[in-house]
């Protein structure tokens, strides 16, 4: 058990059976009174976010995650299946888990996986992909005072903004957190 005092942006907790992660943390002390801690939090298990408010000196469940490295194998279309390059097992998670992040999944890429008690609850991707684009929007010639952009698909079926020079065939890294365009590779 902790003190909700000591709960920080990162930490997963155990709150009415339900894994929860702190997203933001905020300390309120009114002139007053007791103080109380809001959080806003995301739940593991149905990705819903959600504040909450405790009253200083409430305590709640710790629990420790673990993180697996994983590289990333195949999707049957249903699951998506990754292996352990520790234990070299094939855990399996349901594709709708990662919803649009899956675009960003090529085979072997290799990210995090985060579980408690054998649950995965929990992804973290690379930083940047690179992925090999596979259909471009014609560059038109002219306006080239404003950045121009144009929309390409790559191999995944993700869709980025990228500069007029990028062409089908071309690899390009892109920023998982933004879903932008970062460098020609």
């Amino acid at each position: 058990m902790i003190d909700v005092n000591q709960l920080r942006k990162g930490t997963t907790f155990l709150f009415d059976g339900q894994i929860y992660k702190v997203l933001t943390y905020q300390h309120i002390k009114p002139g007053r009174g007791n103080a109380t801690i809001r959080v806003k939090v995301r739940n593991m298990r149905t990705g819903a976010t959600t504040e909450m408010t405790f009253n200083s000196g409430t305590s709640v469940q710790d629990i420790r995650v673990e993180n697996h490295n994983v590289q990333y194998l195949y999707s049957d279309g249903e699951f998506l299946t990754f292996m352990d390059l520790d234990t070299f097992e094939q855990p399996q998670i349901r594709q709708d888990v990662f919803g649009d992040d899956f675009l960003y999944l090529k085979e072997n890429l290799e990210l995090k996986l985060s579980s408690y008690e054998g649950e995965i609850i929990d992804y973290e991707l690379p930083n940047t992909v690179d992925l090999k684009v596979v259909e471009a929007e014609a560059a038109v010639a002219g306006d080239t005072a404003n950045n121009p952009q144009k929309k390409v698909v790559t191999e995944t079926g993700l869709v980025v903004q990228v500069p007029l020079f990028v062409n089908v065939g071309d690899t390009i890294r892109v920023n998982t957190a933004e879903n932008t365009y970062i460098t020609r590779v």
